[in-house]
């Protein structure tokens, strides 16, 4: 399981500083990058990344200017071209998102599904060094 934090600045809320609500799925997809980032890579690697296949989510509460979220990311399936995490985002410890997201894994020049490759499945298994 992967862990990130994010502080809530005024630019991710609306005038009374509660969080936009599509920012939570933007935090998440920051947490998936870092994923790659804390292994010194980057989400795309040569022609091959991910794209959103779909995504399930439920907005329990809500998170405030100031606040400092933690953003735990889990796989749930490992498939042969996609994978499946589930997102769960935390406010002093109490959830307040989640999302189950299906990225599927394509070549970018040729906008084809493609098998996941060896480096970046090393990655999502946290086996990388």
């Amino acid at each position: 399981m992967q862990k990130y934090k994010v502080r809530i600045y005024y630019e991710d809320t609306d005038c009374g500083g509660i969080v936009y609500h599509t920012n939570y799925i933007k935090y998440c997809e920051r947490a998936r990058s870092e994923i790659f980032f804390s292994s010194n890579k980057t989400p795309n690697i040569k022609t091959i990344g991910f794209v959103v296949k779909s995504l399930n989510a439920n907005f329990i509460s809500s998170a405030k200017l100031g606040d400092l979220l933690e953003i735990e990311s889990k796989i749930l399936r490992l498939g042969y071209s996609s994978v499946i995490l589930k997102q769960n985002i935390f406010l002093k410890n109490k959830l307040i998102f989640e999302c189950d997201v299906r990225l599927a894994c394509i070549d970018i020049i040729n906008k084809k599904i493609v098998r996941i490759p060896d480096e970046i499945l090393n990655i999502l298994k946290g086996e990388y060094k």
